[in-house]
């Protein structure tokens, strides 16, 4: 044995030198790349660095250990079927490893952004398994072809599986892509709002694997597949607004016309009716009449007025009543007895005994008015400004206009909201000093909502 050593001892000293060699070279490398990876986890501010750095850093060594072996074998005098198989044995090991770190690093990575995305978790182990299978059948192919084995049949199989996946989902896989993109640019976040090119808007409440769902102001659920945000042009609002204490829900009403059976030839009868005529009369003339016309410039004051300087021909009279605020009164008592007192003021003057000619007497109409919800809801002032772009005009009426009279306090129901559910005192105080006599009902909307576009800005 010692003769044998004498004799042999190059042919062991070699393979064993540049094994540790291997070995040390790698565990010199592995402190090297450990400082690489600390610099590059203290700069960058990927929340995965650190998990690139702990998996790796693991099997580093084991891997020039592989080397060194691999090499001591290749300087050995060992036959060459033995260096073959040896060689294949360590090639084989060395895939298992890699695709081990693989598997190990896409689950840490994928579990990182689906988290962040609020993917479910069905859907999370779906995307880690597959992650894990392709990871496999490559890593045997790669094995079965290093130890010379035939791969195509594998591969055939494997072929005829993703042809059938990709017909099975290929609607599927571009929302998957898409999904992963907005998960790692968090360009679009749950808590956004945003408004697509197609017209759809809203908070973005879910974004999974397939599609995001959009909660729209009028509290329905809105999917949109994950491709249709990436391909499209898409507004991002950023996140939500300050939320009130109790969201504004908009209404409308509608109004339905009744004849009272009353009417007037003369001044003198005209001021009898109106002193006893019900508020739902004079609403409809002067309230009632000043929506139907809204799209005049400038808008006429109430059916008074008109018909006096029209049917009695008295303009004096006319400009008079048509002078009246109609909005100045905080009830249609108070409006009824202004334009009673401003008739018999002119009436004691006895300057006027005109009387409609037949056919043109002042016909009293009622106006019976139904109150109806919309499907619009506001929890804040970017969606207050939304839904005010889509309300109709009645409804814009309904909160403006017939809001003074219905709470008698001299405010709209814009105002009160502002000031009492979002502590907007200021805006609210600018809304309410809006003058509803220079707009149209549409010249009123453009306003407001120009005011709460500053406010939110």
């Amino acid at each position: 044995m010692i003769e044998w050593l004498a004799d042999n001892w190059l042919k062991i000293v070699i393979p064993v030198l540049a094994f540790l060699a291997s070995y040390v070279v790698g565990l010199w490398l592995r402190r090297v790349v450990d400082n690489l990876f600390g610099r590059w986890t203290a700069k960058t501010r990927w929340r995965g660095s650190r998990i690139v750095a702990r998996i790796v850093r693991r099997p580093f060594l084991l891997w020039f250990l592989l080397l060194g072996i691999c090499i001591a074998i290749l300087v050995s005098v060992l036959p060459p079927e033995v260096k073959s198989i040896t060689g294949k044995a360590i090639g084989s090991l060395f895939v298992l490893s890699f695709g081990w770190v693989v598997i190990v690093l896409s689950e840490q990575l994928l579990k990182l952004y689906l988290a962040r995305m609020k993917i479910s978790q069905p859907t999370t182990a779906l995307a880690i398994n597959v992650v894990r299978i392709t990871v496999i059948v490559i890593g045997v192919l790669i094995v079965l072809d290093i130890w010379g084995l035939p791969t195509s049949p594998l591969l055939l199989l494997i072929a005829v599986a993703v042809l059938a996946a990709a017909l099975a989902f290929r609607d599927a896989v571009p929302n998957l892509f898409a999904g992963f993109q907005l998960g790692a640019t968090q360009q679009i976040k749950v808590g956004d709002y945003i408004k697509v090119e197609t017209g759809e808007e809203g908070y973005v409440t879910e974004i999974n694997w397939s599609n995001t769902h959009i909660r729209a102001l009028d509290e329905s659920i809105i999917i949109v597949p994950n491709s249709r945000l990436l391909r499209g042009t898409v507004i991002n609002y950023g996140h939500p607004l300050k939320k009130a204490k109790e969201p504004f829900h908009f209404g409308s009403r509608t109004h339905l016309t009744e004849l009272t059976g009353l009417k007037a030839k003369n001044l003198r009868e005209l001021v009898d009716v109106l002193k006893r005529a019900p508020d739902a009369v004079i609403y409809y003339h002067t309230h009632h009449f000043l929506e139907q016309h809204h799209y005049l410039t400038p808008e006429p004051s109430n059916d008074f007025a008109i018909w006096v300087g029209d049917a009695l021909g008295d303009e004096v009279l006319g400009e008079r009543l048509a002078s009246v605020d109609t909005f100045g009164f905080p009830n249609l008592g108070a409006l009824r007895e202004r334009l009673v007192a401003i008739i018999e003021e002119y009436l004691s003057s006895g300057s006027n005994f005109r009387e409609a000619m037949p056919g043109r007497e002042f016909h009293f109409m009622k106006s019976v008015s139904v109150t109806l919800p919309t499907s619009y809801v506001a929890h804040d002032l970017r969606e207050f400004v939304e839904a005010l772009r889509k309300i109709s005009l009645g409804s814009l009426y309904f909160h403006v206009f017939e809001s003074r009279l219905r709470l008698g306090r001299g405010l709209n129901d814009f105002s009160i909201w502002l000031q009492d559910s979002l502590g907007e005192t200021e805006l609210g105080e600018e809304i309410s000093r809006l003058d509803p006599y220079t707009y149209t009902l549409e010249g009123l909307r453009s306003a407001l909502i120009q005011l709460i576009e500053k406010r939110i800005k």
